[in-house]
């Protein structure tokens, strides 16, 4: 294979494509240009291709590099030159696509809590929305199951089931209610709807025989052959494979775009997965990342080498704001808004959004408004995704009497926010706030970290983009996601326990690095303040921390802990407001508490 020095990647996203060029300067990939152009998969135009012309036209004219030309085929048109040819086009094209819906599915499975869940780690983490779980005991009546997925409409469905040598008899029942259902493909007339089996290998024949040739059936392996152990590459590699084949094909002009890239179309959050999974494996790091939407919020993770991702598609901040209120309650949005207001005026702001949703804020009051909402739908999308990421249950384990006594059963969730090393924000509201600071405060807000974390923001996310390179050329992928993508906050520090205002919480010595002779300063950091200590972008200290009696940074309760930390665009932030964090009830007291905490920042209240 020729080196590959240009590479041109596209997102086609509901709403914009976004084209971004990379090229190899001296020894490491850098991002050169970004263009973008609204999506075209939608009529008029039908056509996701005139979205990418669009967006990659708008690179040629920043970068000054000629990367279109007209084909020689009759009707061929504009196309993307791939490799390049006498300086004229580029060594690699690759795309992820979100557009129209991105991909759909339903998952089934015997037991909700074991292989239907299963099945939905699966799914989720091969980058589908889930519209429905079934499985034999969920409650519902078996005609209101079969009723759901005749209306349904997914892209395809995941069924699961049964431990290898396992009941055979559930999942007979599963494909049953398949054939009463009659499920239709959301796209394509006259086309069978692509089914995944990853259920018991003893059911496969029976499985076969009624669902027939009824629809496109696929078997993998089961994706969970004994009750202690999941094999999910399998199923995700099918769906993968189905999401190119049958998906893709139907969707408007995609035929095309497929025969333009080096590569397959990968599903969008499948892209993002892949990149935060490439970067927690080459630092050896736990990472948590989210992607803030209008109408839906992901959540990436990987602790202990073990990826997971979530979708809450009822969580965002424009089309959905108005169901972060219904879930999370208007005095719960309300204890963030750093100024007096009554509870009509909060919902009316977020009912105006919702019908007009590519509004942005005019006042600073509307934008702590939606940055109260964001802090929500943020906490609240994790609390989901800590409800999946969690070890498998059912699985027989040797309990000691510690175990006995705490009442700690299988199924503890595999975030543990003491291990985790970097918090990744994406999304507008954190991605493009007016103050840096801003989406740091944000993100302490909803995600309460302990210890000693990493802050950071995706600066235009790229990261999708990013994500179908690192699977080609992952050292590529992690030189831009470092130097260009990364807008590196700096380095929270939360003490955690419970105090007396104005106690000390914990006492910090920094030793900085600036030049030869170490010079270092010492800081007492009351409970219930938050302290930013200056270390700028690429800087870094050492820390030696000293929590006070009933606080812990990472080494045990009043244990010294000395780190390494990195600065960033806001520096070093003490937390020592406590975890986890109260806020007055008051209204006098939260607004003073809340506007103290933003200057510490460096923001200003109003």
């Amino acid at each position: 294979m020729a080196e590959v020095k240009t590479i041109l990647a596209t997102d086609c996203g509901s709403t914009t494509t976004k084209a971004i060029l990379i090229e190899k300067q001296g020894d490491e990939y850098r991002l050169v240009v970004r263009g973008e152009a609204p999506t075209t998969v939608e009529a008029p135009f039908d056509d996701v291709t005139v979205g990418v012309v669009n967006a990659v036209r708008e690179v040629e004219e920043l970068s000054g590099r000629k990367i279109l030309f007209e084909g020689s085929n009759p009707g061929e048109g504009i196309k993307i030159q791939v490799p390049t040819k006498n300086d004229v086009g580029v060594d690699m094209y690759l795309s992820t696509s979100s557009a129209g819906g991105g991909l759909q599915m339903t998952v089934a499975g015997v037991v909700k809590m074991m292989s239907a869940e299963s099945a939905q780690r699966a799914a989720l983490g091969a980058g589908a929305i889930i519209m429905d779980t079934i499985a034999i005991d969920d409650g519902r009546k078996e005609y209101q199951k079969v009723e759901r997925i005749r209306q349904l409409r997914p892209d395809m469905i995941l069924m699961s089931g049964g431990t290898d040598g396992g009941t055979v008899k559930h999942l007979v029942d599963i494909a049953e209610m398949l054939i009463s259902a009659d499920p239709k493909p959301r796209l394509g007339i006259g086309v069978k709807l692509p089914v995944i089996y990853a259920g018991n290998k003893d059911a496969v024949e029976a499985v076969k025989q009624i669902l027939g040739d009824r629809v496109d059936l696929r078997v993998v392996p089961n994706l969970r052959p004994t009750l202690d152990r999941e094999n999910l590459q399998p199923a995700r590699e099918a769906i993968h494979e189905l999401f190119l084949q049958h998906v893709m094909q139907q969707a408007p002009g995609y035929s095309k775009l497929m025969t333009w890239t080096s590569s397959g179309i990968m599903s969008t959050p499948n892209a993002v997965g892949k990149i935060i999974q490439t970067i927690a494996e080459q630092e050896k790091i736990n990472v948590l990342a989210v992607d803030i939407g209008g109408a839906t919020t992901d959540v990436f993770s990987v602790f202990s080498g073990v990826f997971t991702r979530t979708v809450s598609a009822n969580l965002g901040m424009s089309y959905s704001i108005c169901n972060v209120l219904a879930e999370a309650g208007i005095e719960n949005i309300r204890r963030w808004i750093p100024f007096l207001a009554d509870e009509g005026y909060v919902r009316n702001q977020l009912r105006n959004k919702m019908i007009r949703p590519t509004t942005i804020p005019q006042t600073l009051r509307d934008l702590y408004i939606e940055q109260a909402v964001a802090r929500e739908a943020l906490r609240l999308a994790f609390e989901h995704h800590k409800s999946l990421a969690r070890e498998l249950k059912g699985v027989q384990q040797v309990r000691t009497i510690a175990d006995a006594i705490s009442q700690e059963g299988t199924g503890k969730t595999l975030v543990h926010l003491m291990d985790l090393d970097m918090i990744v924000g994406s999304g507008g509201i954190l991605s493009h706030a007016p103050r840096r600071a801003e989406a740091a405060l944000m993100m302490l807000d909803a995600y309460q970290p302990e210890g000693v974390t990493m802050l950071a923001v995706d600066s235009i996310f790229m990261m999708p983009q990013l994500g179908i390179l690192s699977t080609i050329m992952p050292q590529a992928a992690s030189q831009v996601f470092e130097r260009d993508c990364l807008i590196k906050l700096g380095t929270s520090i939360v003490p955690v326990g419970i105090g007396k205002e104005g106690q000390t919480a914990c006492t910090i010595a920094v030793r900085y690095r600036k030049s030869q002779e170490c010079e270092a300063k010492t800081y007492a950091i009351p409970f219930g303040s938050i302290k930013v200590i200056p270390l700028g972008v690429g800087e870094k200290a050492e820390v030696v921390i000293t929590p006070a009696r009933g606080f812990d940074v990472g080494s045990g309760r009043g244990r010294l802990h000395t780190v390494e930390v990195e600065g960033g665009v806001v520096g070093l932030i003490i937390d020592a407001r406590g975890r986890p964090l109260v806020i007055p009830s008051e209204d006098d007291k939260r607004i003073a508490k809340l506007r103290e905490w933003m200057e510490a920042l460096g923001l200003r209240p109003e």
